[in-house]
């Protein structure tokens, strides 16, 4: 085992920063229009590539809750917890084809700006102040904080490490994104191959120390088949429904992923709502033509399918070493009894890791952190600046002006971030990062998803229906998440609580979600009969909108077959 940094490992970061910031900087001073236009700043006019959006889509959503959590869940749950990178490469399909053709029709280019567009003023407002708020205390804030401990475990640092790599990280993500999104996007390239290679770096080690320690010899391939040997039941997608006789490990396994009920609602309303509904993703394509849009899409959910190999792989490596009697120190936690803790997977696995592969793997793992941070913050600047700045506080604002409002804007979140990372104030480390945001956006995604595909496919629906739809599913995930079990019992013909481990009935989250958004769409679909039959502000859509070209329906075709054969393979 090693976890001292060298010489080596120091200058393999120290190059991956040199490009980074000179690729970042040479974008810059090469751009056409200059820093003074407000549409360049934020939505690169389109200038970036299909290939250049389809890495910035997957570098914007791989970060360290993806390496920690995922791997964490490869330990405990293993190949299941996929399906959330391979359920999101059909959703990307989904976003390519149906949803970004309606927001480039109109001219969409930020989400609370569709609201207005469809609905009124008031929804999209509101929402902008809710996204605002998610964007900094929530999503910023877990990306800055679960990657600063990521990096001192990597590291091997105290509380005072901490807070050095806190300000690095925040000072990183600045450089590049006060450049604007074109500087992000092209950026993001490099960040997303370095992530690529380090994250197969570690899976190869992880792979072929496994197959060392059973006598194998030196086989990544040999320490594949011995997962599948020692660990079967981590390479199962589909949970069975606990009986009477189940453990508590598959009823916590089932609680996570309920089966074939996740697939029914759950799983898809978190990756839609993620993938095409969401300012931070479609950001990317939203300065695009509608070819080059689709064809970056689709290349990111080529790549989603690649993810698992990444970030769930060394977790089952691990589980298999942890149950083979290894890394027995490393997946245990003394503040907590000693407890095994599944989220220290991928740390204990980067110990195996000879010196430069271990800088590599610190640069895959900064970058991940670094790119979701720019982009993060690069959506809080375009939302504020073009949503509520100009259209609220300053009506007048010269294009100069709105660039440097967006600035201003970056660097007040980011410091924001900072000051609640500093002691943990959100408690992030006390409730898990993945949990963490699984929590404060799961309870919105049901009523926003639901505003979202009504709104573009319905022209019935109303700005009384989407207030109205927005609120119900908020209260209603609240209900099923928090209240059902005690109010209503732990077996109704809606849903089944289990037990958990903190002894209290649950219902599978995603369940939940599958609940809150069907009556949701019942209540928006009421109260939009009481409106017109056409809504004046309905989108028109048309048929040749959603035409596919031989070279994007090649990929679709290709992604599907590929996400079948390992369904057939790991049902």
């Amino acid at each position: 085992m090693n976890n001292q940094l060298l010489f080596k490992d120091y200058l393999v970061f120290t190059i991956y920063f040199i490009i980074v910031a000179s690729y970042g900087y040479w974008i810059y001073k090469k751009r056409k229009t200059r820093e003074h236009d407000s549409k360049a700043f934020f939505l690169a006019e389109g200038s970036l590539t299909w290939w250049a959006i389809g890495a910035s889509l997957i570098a914007s959503n791989i970060s360290a809750e993806q390496f920690i959590g995922m791997s964490g869940n490869g330990f405990s749950i293993g190949v299941a917890v996929a399906a959330y990178e391979w359920i999101a490469a059909i959703a990307l399909i989904i976003v390519a084809v149906w949803f970004i053709p309606v927001y480039l029709k109109n001219k969409i280019f930020t989400m609370p700006q569709f609201l207005k567009t469809r609905y009124n003023e008031t929804v999209a407002l509101i929402m902008a102040i809710f996204w605002l708020f998610l964007y900094v205390f929530v999503n910023l804030t877990s990306i800055l904080y679960l990657g600063a401990v990521a990096i001192n475990n990597l590291v091997g640092g105290g509380e005072n490490q901490f807070h050095v790599i806190v300000i690095a990280l925040s000072v990183f993500a600045v450089l590049i994104t006060l450049g604007g999104m074109k500087v992000i996007g092209f950026t993001d390239v490099i960040q997303v191959s370095v992530l690529i290679i380090g994250g197969l770096a570690t899976t190869y080690v992880a792979l072929t120390v496994v197959s060392r320690e059973f006598g194998l010899g030196e086989s990544a391939l040999a320490g594949f088949n011995q997962l599948l040997k020692s660990a079967p039941d981590h390479f199962h997608m589909i949970f069975e429904r606990p009986g009477p006789n189940s453990t508590q490990h598959e009823i916590n396994n089932y609680i996570t992923i309920p089966g074939l009920l996740s697939y029914a609602a759950g799983i898809w309303i978190i990756n839609l709502n993620y993938w095409g509904c969401n300012q931070y993703i479609t950001q990317r394509a939203l300065g695009a033509d509608l070819h080059t849009a689709r064809k970056g899409i689709l290349f990111a959910g080529f790549l989603k399918l690649l993810m698992p190999v990444i970030v769930m792989l060394p977790g089952i490596a691990a589980y298999v070493l942890h149950q083979h009697g290894l890394l027995q120190q490393q997946m245990m936690n003394h503040s907590k009894n000693g407890q095994v803790v599944s989220d220290n997977a991928y740390s204990a696995i980067l110990g195996y890791l000879p010196n430069g592969l271990i800088g590599l793997s610190l640069a895959a793992l900064t970058a991940a952190i670094v790119a979701s941070l720019a982009g993060k913050a690069n959506s809080i600047s375009t939302i504020y600046t073009l949503d509520i700045y100009k259209k609220y506080i300053r009506k007048d604002a010269t294009e100069q002006k709105m660039v440097w409002v967006g600035r201003a804007t970056i660097l007040t979140a980011l410091i924001v971030s900072i000051l609640l990372t500093w002691k943990d104030s959100l408690n992030i480390g006390g409730e898990g990062g993945f949990t963490f945001i699984q929590k404060y956006t799961g309870f919105i995604s049901p009523g926003v998803f639901a505003m979202f595909l009504l709104g573009m496919f319905w022209k019935r629906t109303t700005g009384a229906a989407a207030v109205a739809g927005v609120i119900t599913g908020f209260l209603l995930s609240v209900l099923f998440n928090v209240y059902a079990p005690s109010w209503f019992g732990n077996e109704t013909f809606l849903y089944t609580a289990y037990l958990n481990n903190d002894g209290n009935y649950e219902i599978p989250f995603h369940i939940c979600m599958g609940l809150a958004f069907f009556f949701t769409m019942i209540v928006m679909i009421l109260t939009s009969l009481a409106g017109p039959k056409v809504n004046p502000k309905a989108f028109i859509l048309e048929r040749s909108m959603f035409k596919l070209e031989p070279g994007a329906l090649a990929m679709v075709v290709i992604t599907l077959l590929i996400i079948s054969i390992l369904y057939v393979r790991f049902w």
